[in-house]
C-alpha cells in the first residue's frame, strides 16, 4: 500500500499533465504484478469494492472517536478520507516488539486478512509488531472475498495496519472517489506511453480485459501476445472534435466541410459483429442492459457512432424528445419495461467504422456517409435513424442556423470535413463542433460548501437564487442551480474570502451567507438549458451551470427574476 499511497499523493499535488503521465509510467513499470493491475483498475473505475460504504466507514470511526470532534474535524479538511486517515486512532498492541533490523519484513498476505472475528487479530500483526504494511494487491484481493458482515471488520483492521497516507490510499480505494486528477484515458496514455503504443491500440484491446491485467503488461512489457478482446464486438475508440474557434471561420465551406447538427444526447457507439451485439457509451462502457429497447434493434452488421437519444415515430421519422425525458433513462443499470415504453431510446447515427466485416475508419468521410446511409436503410427495427446534412452555401448561413436550431434538443453544429478519416482522439481539423452561446443570468450567491481534493481547504460549491415574488408582499430569493467551476484560481480565493467573511448561518458543511438585497455577491451564471422539476423549491432546473463572471459592481437587487427563466423555458 506505501507505494500506491506515495502515488495517490504525488498525483494529487502534481498539476503538470506529462508529469503526471511520468508519474503514472513509472509506477506501472516499477511496481510488479498484481499491484499495478488494482491500481490501474482503481484509477480507471474498473475497480468495484461494492461492499464498503461511506456510511460504513462513518459507523467505523463513530466508534472510537467522539462524533461531534469529527464533525468539526470533516467540516474543517472537507475530505471525508483525509478526515478519517487523520483522526483514526490505531489501538496499540499490549507486547509492541521492535521493529527488524534491515528494513520491514513482506506484508501479510490475502490470506493472512482472511478469518474474520474467530481470530484474536484478524490475521493481521498486531500494531508496533514490526511486520510491513499489507501489500495493495491483498487488500484488494481480502477486500473482494469478504462476505458483506465481514466488510467492516476487514476495513478496520486495515485502517489498524496502515499509517495515515495509507489510510487515506485505504479509503480512497474503497469508496472510488480518487479525484486526483486523473482521467481513465491519462491512465490509459501512461500505458501506451509505457509500452511504446497507441493509446488507441490500448482502448481497442481493453474491453474484455480483467483487473489485475497481467496479459495487458506482458504484452506493453514485450513478455507476451497483444491480448485479444475477450467478447466479440469490440469497441472502437471514438474521435471526437475541437471547438471552431474565429480563426477557422475561413476554413468552412461547402466544399470542404459536411454540416450536421449537434445533437444533445449521450454519445454511442452500436455494434453488432456475428449476432454478439453491444452498446457502448464513448468510455468503452458497455451500458446495453440500461437500454434493452435500443439493443434489442441493432439489427446492422457492423459499427456505427452516433447519439442516444429518447423520441417517437411520428409520420415516418423519429422525433426526438427533450433532454428531460433523456435523463429520465440515464443513470439507471436496469430499466423497467414501463420506463423503457414511457420514454423509447432511439439512435441518431452520424459514421460508421465498421461495415459488415469491413474496418472503414480509414475511409474519408464522405465515403463513410454514402456507406452509413447504405447501412442505416437496411435497419428494420425503427430504432436508428440518420442525422441530416445541413444544406449552407457561406458560414455566415451556418451562423443564423447555430442561433436558430430546429428543435431544442439541438446544442450547436458539427463541421466534418469531407476528406478526413476517422481518428481517435480529439485531432485538430477533421472535426469541429460550434455550440451555440450559452444562456447567462444574474444570481445571488446564497450558500457555500467547501469542495473535495485540491479544493477540500475552499468554499468552492456554491449555491445560487433569483428573485420572485414572496406571499406577504415584496421579494425573496429562491435556489434555481448549483455550481462548482467555470471560474479561476484568483476567482476562488476571492469567493472563498468573501464566504469567510459574510456567514450568516451555518447548516453541518453548508454556510449560508448574507443575500438582501443590498448585500450580497452577484454571480453571472452560464447555463446550457433550462427544464422544469418538482424535486427543486423553484420548480426549475439548469443543465451544466457554470460561474461566468463575478459582478462585484453589481447590487443583489439588480440580479434577475425567476420571470426571466420562466420565459426561457416557455420560449
Amino acid at each position: 500500500m506505501e507505494a500506491f499511497a506515495d502515488l495517490l499523493d504525488r498525483l494529487v499535488l502534481t498539476p503538470s499533465r506529462n508529469a503526471k503521465l511520468k508519474l503514472l509510467s513509472d509506477y506501472f513499470r516499477d511496481t510488479p504484478d498484481p499491484d499495478r493491475g488494482y491500481a490501474l483498475a482503481a484509477l480507471t473505475g474498473a475497480l468495484s469494492l461494492r461492499g464498503v460504504k461511506p456510511a460504513m466507514l462513518r459507523a467505523l470511526v463513530a466508534e472510537r472517536v467522539d462524533p461531534v470532534l469529527f464533525g468539526y474535524s470533516y467540516d474543517y479538511v472537507g475530505d471525508l478520507a483525509e478526515t478519517i486517515a487523520l483522526v483514526w486512532p490505531a489501538k496499540a498492541s499490549p507486547h509492541p516488539d521492535p521493529p527488524p533490523r534491515g528494513g520491514r519484513e513482506k506484508g501479510p498476505s490475502a490470506e493472512d486478512f482472511a478469518g474474520g472475528s474467530e481470530k484474536e487479530s484478524g490475521g493481521l500483526p498486531p500494531a508496533g509488531s514490526g511486520q510491513g504494511t499489507p501489500s495493495l494487491g491483498a487488500v484488494v484481493e481480502a477486500l473482494l472475498a469478504a462476505s458483506r458482515s465481514e466488510g467492516p471488520g476487514l476495513v478496520e483492521r486495515l485502517l489498524d495496519s496502515l499509517d495515515a497516507p495509507g489510510r487515506w490510499a485505504l479509503i480512497k480505494l474503497v469508496t472510488g472517489g480518487l479525484r486526483i486528477g486523473v482521467s481513465a484515458r491519462l491512465a490509459k496514455q501512461a500505458l501506451a506511453d509505457l509500452g511504446g503504443k497507441e493509446i488507441g491500440e490500448i482502448e481497442e484491446v481493453w474491453h474484455g480485459l480483467a483487473p489485475p491485467y497481467r496479459p495487458l503488461f506482458a504484452w506493453l512489457e514485450g513478455r507476451g501476445a497483444r491480448p485479444e478482446a475477450a467478447a466479440r464486438a469490440p469497441f472502437r475508440p471514438v474521435m471526437l472534435a475541437q471547438p471552431l474557434e474565429e480563426r477557422d471561420l475561413g476554413l468552412v465551406t461547402p466544399e470542404a466541410y459536411a454540416a450536421e447538427w449537434k445533437w444533445d444526447g449521450i454519445r454511442v457507439q452500436a455494434v453488432n459483429e456475428a449476432g454478439t451485439v453491444r452498446l457502448y457509451s464513448r468510455t468503452g462502457e458497455d451500458v446495453a442492459a440500461a437500454f434493452p429497447d435500443l439493443a434489442a434493434a441493432i439489427d446492422i452488421e457492423g459499427a456505427i457512432d452516433g447519439e442516444l437519444l429518447v423520441g417517437r415515430a411520428e409520420g415516418g421519422r423519429i422525433v426526438a424528445g427533450s433532454f428531460s425525458e433523456l435523463q429520465q433513462r440515464l443513470n439507471r443499470k436496469s430499466v423497467t419495461p414501463k420506463v423503457a415504453a414511457a420514454y423509447p431510446a432511439f439512435m441518431r447515427a452520424y459514421d460508421v467504422l465498421v461495415d459488415g466485416g469491413e474496418d472503414v475508419r480509414a475511409l474519408p468521410f464522405r465515403d463513410r456517409r454514402a456507406r452509413l446511409e447504405a447501412l442505416v436503410a437496411r435497419s428494420l427495427a425503427g430504432r436508428i435513424d440518420l442525422s441530416p446534412l445541413v444544406a449552407f452555401a457561406t458560414v455566415e448561413d451556418l451562423a443564423v442556423l447555430r442561433g436558430r436550431p430546429p428543435e431544442p434538443i439541438i446544442e450547436g453544429l458539427m463541421l466534418k470535413r469531407w476528406d478526413a478519416p476517422y481518428e481517435a482522439g480529439r485531432p485538430k481539423g477533421p472535426w469541429f463542433k460550434w455550440k451555440r452561446d450559452p444562456h447567462t443570468v444574474d444570481a445571488v450567491l446564497m450558500y457555500a460548501q467547501r469542495g473535495h481534493g485540491k479544493r477540500s481547504s475552499y468554499y468552492s460549491d456554491y449555491t445560487f437564487g433569483v428573485w420572485r415574488p414572496a406571499e406577504g408582499g415584496g421579494e425573496e430569493l429562491v435556489p434555481v442551480g448549483k455550481a462548482y467551476f467555470g471560474f479561476t484560481d484568483a476567482e476562488l480565493a476571492e469567493i472563498d474570502r468573501f464566504v469567510r467573511k459574510n456567514t450568516v448561518n451555518r447548516f453541518g458543511p453548508v454556510r449560508e451567507v448574507v443575500h438582501t438585497a443590498r448585500d450580497g455577491l452577484v454571480l453571472e451564471v452560464a447555463f446550457e438549458g433550462l427544464q422544469r422539476s418538482g424535486r427543486h423549491r423553484s420548480g426549475i432546473a439548469m443543465r451544466f451551470p457554470r460561474i461566468a463572471r463575478l459582478r462585484w459592481d453589481k447590487p443583489p437587487a439588480e440580479a434577475d427574476r425567476i420571470a426571466a427563466l420562466e420565459a426561457l423555458i416557455a420560449g
